[in-house]
């Protein structure tokens, strides 16, 4: 049983079996606490935690409320009830959930079209987001990061993956919603290696750098759907070309590419790959 007294959430002078004031709902209350007890060291991965009706007196709630929080905490895997013994902290409980994501997603090879296929999910739902939430000095920023991608040397691959970056990070950010950053945090280094060896010709960098800006445009506008249009449009270009490609090297039947209607209500057209525009 984990002791009444331990370091690592709170001041020294403050009981870590204490909810803080707030109008939150008291089961994300107890739900935080419990997950920063793990997370401080407080509870150790497999020791079991006092039973529902102590944790409630401790933390002065009712015991619905505990078990609320708790079924919050055992869907998200810090916990686990076994019957008749009580709830236990999951041997991967103290671990933060993006650190468990991103160690799942490096244990095997990901097709690169499947990690572009959720990219570009993220990403046009971003582009969209930031058309509504962006403040007027990041619309500007995004605007700067487009024209410095346009005049960047189109032979200095290097200049041209950080100013692609820059330019979609920036988009991402100004989205306002860190979990869907988290997200995007973790499916970009799985693509790293092509974003390296995207830009085959100063065609491609150009096509790409007018797409930045038809993003920036649509986002500086506030349009929402422009924005998700232009961006979804630049992604699918990209997306198309390493799928058709997949599709020839592999000499037989591939399962269908995703289009413009897989993301969005509209005639799917737009692709473009190897620098050239598709017919």
């Amino acid at each position: 049983m984990v002791a009444d007294e331990q370091d690592g959430t709170s001041s020294d002078n403050e009981d870590p079996w204490t909810l803080p004031d707030s109008r939150r709902p008291v089961p994300d209350l107890v739900a935080d606490r419990v997950l920063e007890l793990v997370r401080a060291g407080v509870i150790p991965p497999g020791e079991r935690l006092p039973t529902e009706p102590e944790v409630a007196r401790r933390f002065g709630v009712a015991r619905s409320s505990v078990r609320s929080g708790l079924q919050r905490l055992q869907a998200q895997g810090v916990v686990a009830v076994e019957r008749g013994r009580g709830w236990f902290v999951s041997a991967s409980g103290s671990r933060d959930a993006a650190d468990l994501m991103q160690e799942r997603l490096a244990s095997r090879d990901y097709d690169v079209t499947e990690v572009m296929e959720v990219r570009i999910a993220l990403e046009q739902a971003a582009a969209g987001l930031a058309a509504t939430r962006a403040s007027a000095g990041q619309r500007d920023d995004i605007l700067k990061l487009s024209k410095i991608d346009q005049a960047t040397d189109p032979e200095d691959s290097a200049a041209l993956l950080a100013a692609d970056e820059a330019f979609h990070g920036a988009v991402v950010e100004a989205a306002g919603n860190d979990y869907l950053k988290a997200l995007y945090e973790m499916v970009t280094p799985l693509v790293a290696a092509w974003r390296r060896n995207s830009f085959t010709s100063a065609h491609v960098h150009d096509r790409s750098a007018l797409d930045h800006m038809q993003v920036a445009v649509q986002i500086r506008r506030q349009d929402d759907v422009g924005a998700r249009l232009a961006m979804t449009t630049h992604l699918l270009g990209l997306y198309t070309g390493v799928a058709r490609s997949q599709r020839a090297e592999s000499g037989s039947g591939h399962r269908p590419i995703a289009g413009l209607s897989t993301y969005l209500d509209m005639e799917n057209e737009p692709t473009w790959e190897d620098g050239q525009e598709s017919d």
